[in-house]
C-alpha cells in the first residue's frame, strides 16, 4: 500500500507538471525514477495483452500491463489536473499577461534543455531544427485564436498532446497551446464537461498506445534529428505564447462572447494598460529558472 501511495504522489507531481505548458511530465517521471517502468508499461498495452483481458484472464492481464502501477500513477495525475484546473482558469481570465509570461519563460528554458540533448550537430540536425522552427511559426501564424470545438478535433488534440507526456522536456499542455485548445480543455475540466473530457481522454488513450512505440523507435534510430525537430518546434511556437498582444480583429463565438480573432505581438513597454509589467517579467525569469532547477535534479538523479 505504501508503494502505491508513493506512486500516486509521483503521479500528482507529473500531473501538476503536465497542466503547466513548458514543464514535462516525462521529466518528472525521470527525476522520480519511474520513467523506464512507465515507458515499458505503456508499451505492454498491445494486442497480446488485450487478448488476455477479453478472454477473461484478468490476473494475467493485470500482471502483463503492470496495471496497479498505471492505476496509481493515473490517479495521482488526475488529482493534480482537476485540482489545478480552476486555479489556472481564474488566472488566465484575470491576469493573462502574468500567466503567459510565466509560461513563456518555462518554454524558452525547455527549448534550451531539449536542444542540449542533441549529441551530434551536423547538417541533418541543423535542417531538422530549422524545419521545426519554420513549421511551428507558420502554424502559429495561420492558426486562429480559437480553433474548432468539434469533437473530432478534441479527439485529435488529446491523441497528439498525450504523446508529449512520455518525452522528457516536452509538455502536453504546450502542444495544446499550439493547437489552440489549452484554455478550452482547462475550462472543460474546471466545469466538469463530461462529454468533452471523455472525447479528449479517448484520444489520449489511443494516442499514447499508438505512438509510444513509434516515438521510442524514432528516438533510438534518429535521436539527434528528432530532438532537434522538437527543439525547433518549441522555439518557433513561442510566437503563440508571447504575453503582450494587440487585438486587431475580434469575433463572436457560439456562446455570444467576443474573443480575439487576429492579434499581433507588441513589445511589453508598448503594451497599453499593463499594470503588472515588472511582475510579468519577473515571472518569466522564475519560469526560466524552474526548468533548469528541475533538469539539474534529473542530472543528480541519473548520476547516483
Amino acid at each position: 500500500m505504501k508503494k502505491y501511495l508513493i506512486l500516486t504522489i509521483k503521479g500528482m507531481a507529473m500531473g501538476a507538471a503536465d497542466v503547466v505548458p513548458g514543464v514535462s511530465g516525462g521529466t518528472i517521471a525521470f527525476i522520480t525514477g519511474i520513467y523506464e517502468e512507465l515507458i515499458n508499461s505503456i508499451q505492454s498495452i498491445n494486442y497480446k495483452s488485450l487478448k488476455l483481458l477479453f478472454t477473461g484472464k484478468i490476473m494475467a492481464f493485470t500482471k502483463a500491463v503492470n496495471l496497479y502501477f498505471l492505476l496509481a500513477l493515473v490517479s495521482g495525475i488526475g488529482i493534480s489536473v482537476f485540482s489545478l484546473a480552476k486555479l489556472l482558469q481564474y488566472i488566465l481570465e484575470k491576469y493573462p499577461e502574468l500567466i503567459w509570461s510565466f509560461f513563456f519563460g518555462l518554454i524558452v528554458a525547455s527549448a534550451i534543455y531539449v536542444a542540449k540533448q542533441i549529441k551530434i550537430w551536423n547538417i541533418s540536425t541543423v535542417i531538422s531544427l530549422a524545419a521545426g522552427i519554420v513549421v511551428a511559426y507558420i502554424i502559429t501564424e495561420i492558426t486562429p485564436a480559437e480553433t474548432t470545438e468539434a469533437y473530432w478535433f478534441i479527439f485529435i488534440s488529446g491523441a497528439i498532446a498525450i504523446c508529449a507526456m512520455i518525452l522528457p522536456g516536452i509538455s502536453g499542455s504546450f502542444i495544446l497551446l499550439l493547437l489552440g485548445k489549452y484554455e478550452f480543455i482547462i475550462t472543460a475540466i474546471s466545469e466538469l464537461k463530461i462529454a468533452v473530457m471523455a472525447v479528449f481522454l479517448a484520444g489520449a488513450g489511443l494516442g499514447i498506445i499508438s505512438f509510444s512505440n513509434v516515438l521510442s523507435w524514432l528516438l533510438k534510430k534518429f535521436h539527434n534529428q528528432t530532438i532537434a525537430l522538437l527543439a525547433g518546434f518549441m522555439v518557433g511556437s513561442l510566437n503563440k505564447v508571447w504575453p503582450w498582444k494587440k487585438t486587431i480583429e475580434t469575433f463572436t463565438d457560439r456562446h455570444g462572447e467576443i474573443k480575439p480573432l487576429i492579434q499581433e505581438n507588441v513589445m511589453p513597454f508598448n503594451y497599453e494598460g499593463d499594470a503588472h509589467l515588472y511582475s510579468a517579467i519577473g515571472l518569466a525569469i522564475i519560469g526560466f529558472i524552474i526548468i533548469f532547477v528541475i533538469e539539474r535534479l534529473a542530472v543528480v538523479k541519473e548520476s547516483k
